[in-house]
C-alpha cells in the first residue's frame, strides 16, 4: 500500500494578529504598481499583498492603527475598508 502525502495547506500571516492561518481563513488586500489599492479575492494578484482575519474587529483595528498604510506603502482608501468589512459580513452568513 502506497501512503498518501497530505496535501501541504498554504499559511500565511495577518498582519494585526500576527497568527499564521491558513490563505482561505484569509483577506488579501493589494497593491499594484501604479498605486491602486483593492481586495484581491483571488489570491494571486500581482502587487504587494498584506493579509488580515476575516474578523470585523482586526479590519478595524487595521483602520484604526494604519498598519495597511505601512505594509502597503500608500495611503489606503476608507472605501477599501467598507469593503472589507462587507466582504466579512458576506462570509459571515
Amino acid at each position: 500500500m502506497v501512503a498518501v502525502k497530505p496535501k501541504k495547506i498554504p499559511l500565511r500571516t495577518c498582519v494585526i494578529t500576527r497568527e499564521k492561518l491558513p490563505k482561505h481563513e484569509l483577506i488579501r488586500v493589494v497593491r499594484d504598481k501604479d498605486g491602486n489599492v483593492a481586495i484581491d479575492h483571488s489570491g494571486k494578484a500581482n502587487g504587494r499583498g498584506a493579509y488580515l482575519k476575516k474578523s470585523k474587529e482586526v479590519i478595524e483595528r487595521a483602520r484604526d492603527k494604519k498598519v495597511l498604510n505601512r505594509h502597503l506603502e500608500t495611503t489606503v482608501p476608507d472605501e477599501v475598508f467598507t469593503a472589507l468589512l462587507e466582504a466579512v459580513d458576506i462570509d459571515a452568513e
